[in-house]
């Protein structure tokens, strides 16, 4: 699993435009099952996305693909992490059983 957090680095003006463009972006990953939350930053200075990978390689070329991205508005910075533990809900993503 990997978490990308983007935080915008230009204005509203510039960022807003690309929105529809970015949501689309977003349905399509959801569709294809690489994507498995997003939202936006509270306040509002970006967005994370949950991505269901198996290589960083993956991730990055996916990111690559975000309008955002393209429109050189927002900073990305991307972590990997192991689920150890999960919700009910989220049972499908396996926890790694600790020794």
């Amino acid at each position: 699993m990997f978490i990308i957090s983007f935080t915008y680095t230009k204005s509203a003006s510039e960022i807003d435009p690309l929105l529809t463009a970015h949501r689309q972006y977003l349905q399509e990953h959801f569709a294809s099952g690489s994507f498995v939350m997003s939202g936006r930053k509270v306040p509002r200075n970006g967005g994370i996305i949950l991505v269901d990978a198996m290589e960083r390689a993956d991730v990055e070329a996916i990111m690559q693909e975000d309008p955002y991205f393209i429109g050189d508005v927002a900073t990305y910075e991307i972590t990997e992490f192991v689920p150890s533990m999960t919700a009910e809900i989220l049972s499908s993503f396996q926890p790694v059983k600790q020794n």
